[in-house]
């Protein structure tokens, strides 16, 4: 008779099993505190004592049958440890008598072959992996698990969720805390072609409106060409309607404009004016004397 697998042992397998084919469904582990998982967990085991009970009731009426020497022999057995057993049966060795019996009855060159068992371990192994690849499938064809486009759209609407969050408890930029940093030149480059490249091109070389990239202004109200291009974006032009107090009019927020000021000044200061003759439009306005930022 074998000696069959003690009941907490197969409680502990149940559970393991149990928080893979959850998360494959669920997808996060908040299901651990969840009551419909430990309600399951508590059937799960209900069910695997009484398996056992079964299991109990069967293997002493087998034993009933045993003869002395084999009652005997399976007593001996089951006082070694189960860890202790199983590492004895997954890598255990015959003896020669022990081969004889598994010889099979063909060879070549001397050399036989022997009918071995595959190891339990190794069994297990593909049960488990078998079990697995069923419901990795089920749960790839049913729900939105381990699918690329479906985990980038929550990620990306959490990064938007926490964005909102941080602007919400964040303090508006205005032209008193607005500061140029060269890590707002790319999202201000995007901000200026959606707001500003109509009338002064996507280079900021101007057509209906203003040059941006030469040193000549119209309107010059702050003494630094940064805290300028944040006052003109947010109050607009006194002199030309077209040029609309956009943050006033809550069309774009302060720290929109804040990068906006950061491209502008990056094309006016950090590169070369695109003049007259390359395309841009002719100096506007009186040369400006910027004080440095």
């Amino acid at each position: 008779m074998k000696q069959r697998t003690p009941v907490f042992i197969n409680i502990l397998i149940i559970i393991g099993l149990l928080i893979v084919f959850y998360y494959l469904f669920v997808q996060s582990y908040e299901f651990l505190g969840s009551p419909y998982f430990w309600g399951t967990v508590v059937i799960a085991g209900i069910l695997a004592y009484i398996h056992s009970a079964i299991g109990d009731l069967i293997e002493n009426n087998k034993f009933k049958k045993l003869s002395a020497d084999e009652k005997a022999a399976y007593l001996a057995e089951k006082k070694v440890p189960y860890f202790t057993r199983l590492y004895n049966a997954a890598f255990k060795k015959q003896s020669a008598a022990e081969e004889k019996d598994i010889l099979i009855d063909h060879g070549f060159d001397g050399i036989m072959e022997l009918d071995n068992q595959l190891p339990k371990w190794w069994v297990g192994l593909f049960y488990f992996g078998t079990a697995f690849c069923i419901v990795y499938v089920a749960a790839f064809s049913f729900t939105d698990f381990a699918h690329p486009l479906s985990e980038y759209e929550k990620e990306y609407k959490e990064q938007l969720a926490s964005i909102e969050e941080y602007q919400k408890t964040q303090p508006p930029v205005t032209i008193e805390t607005a500061k140029y940093s060269a890590d707002n030149i790319a999202e201000g480059k995007e901000l200026f072609k959606t707001n500003c490249a109509s009338c002064h091109k996507e280079d900021g070389s101007g057509g209906i409106g203003p040059n941006l990239t030469d040193n000549y202004w119209i309107n010059q109200p702050e003494k630094t060409l940064f805290k300028n291009v944040f006052h003109m974006d947010w109050n607009g032009s006194p002199t030309n309607p077209a040029m609309r107090p956009f943050g006033k009019n809550g069309e774009v927020s302060g720290a929109e404009i804040e990068k906006i000021a950061a491209y502008v000044y990056h094309i006016n200061q950090e590169l070369p004016p695109v003049t007259p003759a390359q395309g841009g439009a002719a100096p506007q306005g009186t040369e400006a004397h910027w004080e440095k930022e």
